[in-house]
């Protein structure tokens, strides 16, 4: 890595927990300075200069799959699974996206105008898109992030959850010694701290459970919950017997389309504004690097 790579990590700390995604992806260098050179002509110094102003579109730098000449790896010296290029050919790029939320309003100005705007290292782009989209955007970098494997990734779902449904709330001092969360008989609403155990109201446990069986539910038969595993079947029964489904006028329809409505009421309707940011600091120093090799 440049000695000039990566100078200072971006901060999010002011954002509100769970508004703040990150994506991360390789590129080859080597296959678009190919690209450039000898599939489209170019001498070499155009070359560099048409690359350095280069900017992938978000669903590029976001995708599941990785396409060309982009890639995903988790070896330490990893080869171009196109052309089978060296590591020191390869950039990475990340893209954090912003999620646009009245409370983080402020937090997002003060952060995007303190971004350096000389030689573009880095590109901000707006986009409209839909609650739904905003949600599984963040629930995909969730699965990510925790180890299914182990049985602390329970406690970790709904630690984020909770920070997402309230991010005023100073989490880290609540779950400083919490051990395990529970559904309170007594609660109508909201939640209460018992020593090491975290009591939920009827209604946000059950969305916790929601989560994490979304979570999991492609890891193995079922989803696993604080309940245990369930299939989807079984979680509606318990949402449907807990007054859960009837409380947000989640009747009608088979297990599939209760599952989609139960989705967007927790997910919420209508449209968010999503800012993506992309860091191209590394980007631009391994271009610099890789054309002075390859002239």
């Amino acid at each position: 890595m440049s000695p000039n790579t990566k100078k200072k990590e971006l901060d999010f700390s002011s954002f509100p927990p769970g508004t703040v995604t990150e994506f991360t992806t390789a590129v080859c260098l080597a296959c678009i300075f190919d690209i450039f050179t000898k599939q489209l002509g170019m001498a070499p110094r155009k070359a560099y200069s048409e690359i350095r102003s280069y900017s992938p579109t978000i669903t590029e730098l976001t995708s599941r799959k990785a396409t060309r000449p982009f890639f995903d790896t988790d070896e330490r010296n990893p080869h171009c699974p196109y052309c089978d290029s060296a590591k020191r050919w390869h950039s990475r790029l990340d893209t954090y996206c912003v999620e646009g939320t009245k409370i983080g309003d402020a937090a997002r100005r003060s952060f995007l105008k303190g971004l350096p705007t000389k030689d573009e290292k880095f590109k901000v782009v707006q986009v409209r898109s839909d609650r739904r989209t905003a949600f599984f955007e963040w629930l995909d970098t969730l699965r990510v992030r925790l180890d299914l494997e182990d049985d602390a990734w329970l406690l970790e779902a709904g630690r984020a959850l909770l920070e997402r449904r309230e991010p005023k709330t100073q989490w880290n001092e609540v779950f400083a010694d919490t051990r395990n969360i529970r559904k309170s008989s007594r609660l109508e609403e909201g939640w209460e701290k018992s020593g090491s155990r975290l009591f939920l109201a009827p209604s946000l446990y059950n969305e916790v459970l929601l989560v994490q069986y979304l979570l999991s539910r492609s890891h193995k038969h079922g989803g696993r919950t604080f309940d245990g595993r369930l299939t989807l079947k079984e979680l509606i029964r318990r949402l449907r017997y807990g007054g859960y489904l009837q409380s947000h006028a989640v009747n009608e329809g088979d297990q599939y389309e209760l599952l989609e409505k139960m989705i967007e009421q927790l997910s919420g309707t209508g449209s968010v504004t999503l800012y993506y940011v992309l860091d191209r600091r590394d980007f631009l120093d391994k271009t610099k690097e890789a054309y002075s090799r390859y002239r």
